[in-house]
């Protein structure tokens, strides 16, 4: 199929579906009600809780959950075939992912803008709500252990990208100054910002940033201290400093690299040089794990991902103004990561084929070019052949609009290191979050405040990081356990609101009950097949991790299935917020 056919029907899609089954959800199943009064309303304190206009909050909310995500899953997961990839992302993020990150967001709104972890007591019991804990920690410790490396590795790979990515803190921050503090238009002043950093976006080639060792510290590791650092004091500053206003620029960020992407799709189809020249199918790869149910746990972000209930329910939940405003972040927000998805799949099913350099220095083109980079597993896997699969084909494409490609690689890793760095901080604003709630409940107030629970969610990251060596690579231990850990973490959020919607009556609790029985099938068949893998690997460690969180997931399934089946439901009226302790 044509590649502009299919950004056209996909596209069409989402818009349709929002306004279908969105509107239906909204109405009909959560009945949304602009009346409710919001957790950011009533609990406003000027740093975590901050009553905010939707088109704001969209921002911040679509590139937390964005990050690197929907780009590296179907750059890695299209090694199946083009067709599937495609298939799982537009049906994935309809039915399944906008309905657990908008019902994980309403939820936590109805709840003082709790997190998921800790409302489920509620519509569970308390043990599951400890260990819903456990697999959030874990989740995010690895985020953010992975994630300073993670961009540390853009920065190696394209440092045309170092200056804009880092100017744009200081432009973010006046930003938020000039409207928060002088009431200046936000709209007029982010086009201005971003116009700012696009000046250093352009600058970059000529002034790439190459970090030397330092004191016997390698590049990755110096950056990743760095990043560790910045997470630490952007996770604590209000989110009107920094958070808000850097997601907005980064929501745009966002409106012109699709621009540029679907305008590069138009140029290439109807100059002749873009064809799909990946398999439509390709059961199996040399290498690969199997496509069920492997396909579900590589794509996650483009699809349906665990973390997103965590940034809905942890930091989106205490901004968002109104209950009306909840559905076009919450579930508008995923549809627009489908549709980026399916702009990275096109970028690499076709894009990649428009040119391709080896590592040799060949240039290969079309179907060649695709099958010397996707030859294997093992080749495709890295992060770095990830990144530059989609780099590379949308630059191709970009190309085809008169644009030197120096600068289109520059645009296109800003855009993907700026969307790393606000899942940094986000994951460690939300690990603030988790840490605080749970030291709250046993008692040990000395580490409830923002200050001590940031300290502690960065600290235990950096130990992880720096587990192995200097380098900060020492997630990548446990990174084999993350695809089936935030699948597992999807399904459990769908669990809780499942049965949020059976206390609604009627036969609501369907719109979560179907994805989750289906996300726990694929995510708990994965795990076990990883155990076995880790087994014949000899590897202890991530044996071990992985039975306790293969048991911590059915055990709370079970817990779920038990509250089901059981008269004892939780009152309908949720609770209203009354207090921010």
């Amino acid at each position: 199929m044509d590649a502009l056919v299919i950004m056209i029907l996909a596209f069409a899609g989402y818009l349709i579906m929002y306004k279908v089954y969105g509107q239906y959800i909204g109405k009909r199943i959560f009945a949304l009600s602009g009346e409710a009064q919001t957790p950011s309303v009533a609990l406003e304190d000027g740093v975590d809780y901050v009553p905010t206009k939707k088109e704001v909050i969209f921002g911040h909310h679509f590139t937390s959950i964005a990050g690197t995500g929907p780009i590296v899953g179907p750059a890695i997961a299209i090694i199946w075939g083009w067709v599937p990839a495609l298939v799982w992302v537009f049906l994935g993020s309809i039915v399944m992912g906008a309905v657990h990150d908008f019902g994980a967001l309403i939820i936590s709104m109805r709840n003082q803008g709790k997190s998921i972890s800790d409302y489920t007591s509620k519509y569970i019991n308390s043990r599951t709500r400890f260990l819903f804990f456990l697999i959030v920690f874990l989740e995010l410790w690895i985020v953010i252990a992975i994630f300073g490396l993670v961009i540390a590795i853009i920065f190696a790979m394209y440092p045309q990208s170092v200056a804009a990515v880092w100017v744009e803190v200081p432009i973010a921050m006046m930003l938020g100054y000039l409207v928060y503090r002088k009431g200046k238009s936000v709209m007029a002043l982010s086009i201005w910002a971003i116009l700012l950093m696009y000046v250093f976006v352009f600058l970059g080639p000529y002034i790439p940033m190459k970090m030397p060792a330092v004191a016997g510290i390698p590049a990755t590791g110096v950056w990743t201290i760095i990043l560790l650092v910045y997470a630490f004091f952007a996770s604590v500053l209000p989110v009107t400093t920094l958070l808000q206003p850097r997601d907005f620029i980064n929501s745009h960020q966002l409106v012109i690299a699709m621009a540029l992407l679907i305008l590069g799709v138009l140029a290439a189809s109807f100059s002749g040089n873009l064809e799909i020249v990946a398999p439509a199918v390709q059961s199996a790869p040399a290498q690969a794990p199997p496509m069920w149910p492997f396909l579900f746990i590589t794509i996650a972000c483009g699809a349906i991902s665990g973390f997103h209930s965590l940034v809905s329910s942890g930091t989106s939940a205490k901004q968002v103004r109104s209950e009306d405003d909840s559905l076009f972040v919450g579930y508008g927000s995923m549809l627009m990561e489908g549709a980026l998805a399916t702009l990275v799949i096109i970028a690499v099913a076709a894009g990649i084929g428009m040119g391709y350099t080896t590592k040799s220095g060949e240039t290969l083109t079309g179907v060649a070019a695709w099958t010397t980079h996707y030859s294997s597993w093992a080749a495709a896997a890295g992060l770095g052949s990830k990144i530059s699969a989609f780099v590379d084909g949308a630059a191709n494409m970009i190309n085809m609009l008169g644009i030197p490609k120096q600068f289109t690689l520059a645009i296109m890793a800003v855009f993907v290191a700026s969307f790393a760095g606000t899942t940094l901080d986000t994951a460690t604003r939300i690990q603030r979050y988790v840490l605080s709630e749970l030291f709250t409940s046993l008692k040990l107030d000395f580490l409830t405040g923002k200050y001590a629970a940031t300290f502690l969610a960065v600290s235990t990251a950096c130990i992880l990081a720096f587990a192995t060596g200097a380098g900060g690579k020492g997630a990548l231990k446990l990174w084999p356990l993350f695809g089936a850990v935030n699948q597992t973490l999807a399904a459990l959020a769908l669990i809780v609101i499942t049965l949020y919607l059976k206390t609604k009556g009627g036969l609501k609790w369907l719109v979560g009950g179907i994805p989750a029985v289906f996300m726990s099938v694929m995510t708990l068949w994965a795990a076990v097949m990883n155990q076995f893998k880790f087994g014949t690997q000899h590897n202890m460690l991530l044996q071990t991790i992985n039975f306790v969180i293969i048991i911590i997931a059915v055990w709370i399934v079970i817990e779920g299935l038990i509250k089901f089946f059981s008269d004892d439901d939780v009152p309908l009226d949720d609770a209203q917020p009354v207090s921010s302790s």
